[in-house]
């Protein structure tokens, strides 16, 4: 006992001895990790804030048609940028004054479970994986709604901070907007070549008639450029052509 008595009053006596320097962080630490905390607590409001933007226009969408997106600004700004000629091509129709082929023949193509899942198709995206793992993707997973979603918010940069931000607001189109609006946004927005957007200026430019007179044929010859919008023409997509018109069919379309 009268050892750990003095052992007690030794060590208290070192404590109290230690610089007062030593006890507390110096004031240019404690000034750094201020303005880390602050930076921290603006970048969460500012991603918040962006994030409650975005879904505010999902939400303005379930009643206003898009005057552009993001995708179209985008290739405006690469217009400028790069001195070439850009000319948009787009104009807003009801999905009722869009021929049921082609939305049938666009579903069929870009997503077959369109009607079945919430957002995203995990089968899809469980083939997907699949294929990356075995050395070799052979077809997309990105759903409707999430293609809808980069189109109209995000363009068509590639990274995961988009990618994490997409994956939250998917469900958001999913529940303010619905699947016919999400369809007829889809159909109006979407990239079918250099300066197209939408279905009807697809169909006027490609086959010189409005989008409510598409044929089946000539509609899955449209749908099958869609995953290469730049770089395909609607004559030479035989083959995958008449794989989405053998789609329609076994989907009873």
């Amino acid at each position: 006992m009268i050892y750990s008595a003095t052992f007690k009053r030794r060590c208290e006596t070192i404590f109290w001895n230690v610089p007062e320097t030593l006890q507390t962080p110096p004031p240019k630490v404690l000034r750094h990790k201020n303005v880390l905390r602050a930076f921290l607590q603006w970048l969460v409001i500012g991603v918040v804030a962006v994030w409650l933007f975005a879904s505010f226009t999902l939400l303005l969408c379930r009643w206003i048609d898009p005057p552009t997106t993001a995708v179209q600004i985008e290739r405006q700004l690469q217009g400028w940028t790069h001195a070439t000629p850009y000319h948009a091509r787009y104009k807003f129709l009801p999905l009722g004054q869009i021929s049921p082929d082609l939305q049938h023949a666009v579903i069929a193509a870009e997503d077959e479970r369109f009607y079945q899942h919430h957002g995203f198709d995990w089968q899809q995206i469980e083939i997907a994986a699949e294929d990356d793992w075995e050395g070799g993707r052979k077809r997309g997973a990105s759903t409707i709604t999430q293609q809808l979603v980069k189109n109209l918010l995000f363009g068509t940069n590639r990274s995961f901070l988009r990618k994490g931000a997409e994956f939250t607001l998917v469900p958001v189109a999913e529940l303010v907007l619905g699947k016919r609006r999400i369809l007829e946004l889809y159909l109006n927005v979407i990239e079918w070549g250099p300066g197209i957007y939408g279905a009807e200026a697809a169909c006027r430019y490609y086959d010189g008639i409005d989008a409510r007179n598409i044929d089946r044929e000539r509609a899955a010859r449209l749908a099958a450029i869609l995953p290469a919008p730049l770089k395909r023409r609607p004559e030479r997509m035989n083959r995958y052509s008449a794989l989405i018109l053998e789609r329609m069919r076994q989907m009873g379309w």
